[in-house]
Parts: C-alpha cells; structure tokens; sequence
C-alpha cells in the first residue's frame, strides 16, 4: 500500500463504514512511532468528523483533510503512543 499525500503511512479504509475506518487506524497507531503521519483513506463521509475527534481525543493532530471523487483522505499525525 503505498502512502498517500506524503504521509509515511497509509490505512485503506474504502468501503468500510463507520466505526471500522478508525477502528483500523487506531490499531495501526499503536504500532508506529510519534511523529509518524497516517493517511486514511475512506469513502464514509462521515470519516471526516470522526478521524479528526479520535485524533483529537488522544492528542494527535489531523494535519489535512481532503476529498476527491468520493474518497476522503485525512491525515494524522502520531504525537504519543497510543497504547
């Protein structure tokens, strides 16, 4: 999978409803260094609230939200761990 918009990471989430897109997310967080960018991409619109409140929540930053052709890219940046 490669990385969207120049984030290092990249969680396809096409095609999932909410609350699997940061569900996935939240579980590749857990894997990866702070500072690590983490695009999503989902085609459930309502992924561009949700993604952004989850980062929010536990104090990453959501550095871009997009959408073209239907799909939502939104990305994160890693500030802690999130274990």
């Amino acid at each position: 999978m490669s990385a969207a918009a120049g984030a290092a990471e990249t969680v396809d989430a096409r095609g999932l409803r909410c609350p699997l897109p940061v569900i996935r997310l939240a579980a590749r967080a857990k894997e990866l260094a702070a500072g690590t960018e983490v695009a999503v991409l989902s085609t459930d619109p309502a992924a561009r609230y949700d993604v952004p409140a989850w980062a929010r929540m536990r104090g990453h930053e959501t550095v871009a939200v997009t959408e073209s052709d239907g799909v939502w890219t939104l990305t994160v940046r890693l500030r802690r761990s999130d274990t």
